[in-house]
């Protein structure tokens, strides 16, 4: 299962907001939020939520080297 509610966000853009299938499909799900009035603001980006990114994506060594050309930026 996808844990995503397609019948309630299909109720809700077709009946709710009156949007017609080949436009419902195309949105994006931020799209759709904000069309259903949920908050569009991200929440903040704090040093707790850093260290958790930094903990599931750790740096490896040399990336900086493989993805810029080999440069360190310095200079």
């Amino acid at each position: 299962m996808s844990g995503i509610d397609w019948p309630g966000l299909m109720r809700a853009g077709l009946r709710e907001l009156g949007l017609e299938p080949a436009v419902f499909w195309r949105l994006t799900p931020v799209e759709l939020r904000i069309m259903l009035g949920a908050e569009a603001a991200a929440p903040a980006f704090t040093r707790a939520r850093l260290a958790e990114l930094a903990a599931a994506f750790p740096d490896r060594p040399g990336a900086d080297r493989q993805n810029n050309g080999g440069t360190d930026g310095a200079g």
